[in-house]
């Protein structure tokens, strides 16, 4: 569904993205995982046509974000770093909004908003103007924009950025959940996160993939079976060979 071709990103002569190849298949979910400024966010953002890669390609159930954009946006829900909501929008109006803007069919949008709502808990802040939303909230605003089409390919840039632990555990199930029959990219800096829902770990430091497995490997790969203390070394000991 997703394949990611030698993609490289360069702002200047800042190398961002240094030649990340890796394809996702229908059913998994990917944590996506690194440093600050390891390239994660630029990665995700050339994965959905809003960044224009330097080199390399990607293609999205066949089509190629390039060539093709609009085929290829269609098929993706996307949940940017930071949620970026327009603030003076209440949830529904923008639900409303997305949902047409994404093509839902006039005669299921209110059942499509209505799901999404329940699956977010948002219920309570529908009519809110979203700028004066809690954090939480808006995260959870962001998340239904990304879903109401139900697409079949999410990603999902720091899911559970400003939620607490009883909101993080909805959003894991969640995940879990919408995973039996889409493709998840997920960018977290929780680790449990990553040992909770996915069934694949990237980890991109200095712009290019120094890990690819599961996170049951990633953690054998530690004495003591603490996925922190092997991202740590792993992340440590490509630093110097990359930079």
């Amino acid at each position: 569904m997703i394949e990611i071709q030698d993609l490289q990103k360069s702002f200047g002569d800042f190398r961002a993205v240094d030649g990340v190849s890796f394809s996702v298949e229908p059913g998994e979910v990917l944590g996506f995982l690194g440093p600050n400024g390891a390239g994660k966010s630029t990665t995700m953002r050339m994965i959905t046509g809003f960044l224009t890669p330097t080199g390399g390609g990607v293609k999205v159930a066949g089509a190629d974000v390039g060539a093709d954009p609009i085929a290829a946006k269609r098929r993706i829900g996307y949940l940017p770093e930071g949620a970026p909501l327009y603030p003076d929008m209440t949830p529904r109006t923008l639900l409303e909004f997305i949902a047409e803007v994404r093509g839902v069919p006039a005669s299921e949008r209110r059942a499509r908003i209505e799901k999404v709502v329940a699956q977010v808990h948002i219920a309570g802040v529908l009519d809110q103007r979203i700028d004066t939303l809690s954090k939480g909230f808006k995260r959870r605003v962001g998340l239904a924009q990304a879903i109401v089409h139900d697409p079949e390919i999410l990603i999902l840039d720091e899911p559970t950025d400003g939620l607490d632990p009883n909101q993080k555990h909805e959003v894991r199930q969640l995940i879990e959940e919408m995973s039996q029959d889409k493709v998840i990219i997920l960018s977290t800096h929780i680790l449990e996160e990553v040992e909770a829902v996915c069934s694949r770990a990237i980890i991109i430091t200095h712009g290019k993939v120094v890990y690819d497995g599961t996170p049951q490997e990633l953690k054998e790969r530690s004495p003591s079976g603490r996925l922190d203390e092997v991202f740590r070394e792993i992340t440590t000991a490509a630093a110097p060979a990359l930079g």
